[in-house]
């Protein structure tokens, strides 16, 4: 197979749970649930509600002093007070990310984790 003959069958191939992704000021999201709430994260910030956020804040996923994976939460977001919260748009709850999200809980127990459907 010839790259032409790739690039021509699995162009259009979408993504295997019906996500569109969309774009929101400038940047690529996995979803339009999680680029509007990029948006309302944005309005949050300039209310006053939240005092930061980053998407895709990488969490390093360690027991025992082992890295046994890293997961992405889709927002890191720190409160006026300081305090932070990672907060995760979800659709479609596969195991693994089941798995990853209880484990990024156990391990940063310190953190609220917020899930958005």
């Amino acid at each position: 197979m010839n790259i032409q003959e790739y690039k021509r069958i699995y162009k259009n191939k979408g993504n295997k749970y019906n996500a569109k992704t969309s774009t929101y000021d400038g940047r690529h999201y996995d979803s339009k649930l999680e680029a509007g709430y990029a948006m309302e994260l944005d309005w949050m910030l300039k209310a006053g509600v939240i005092k930061e956020w980053i998407p895709q804040f990488k969490l390093d996923l360690r027991i025992n002093d082992v890295h046994i994976a890293n997961y992405y939460v889709d927002f890191k977001v720190v409160l006026p007070d300081g305090s932070v919260e990672f907060r995760e748009t979800k659709g479609y709850e596969t195991d693994v990310w089941k798995l990853k999200w209880k484990m990024a809980i156990a391990i940063y127990d310190k953190n609220k984790f917020v899930l958005i459907k």
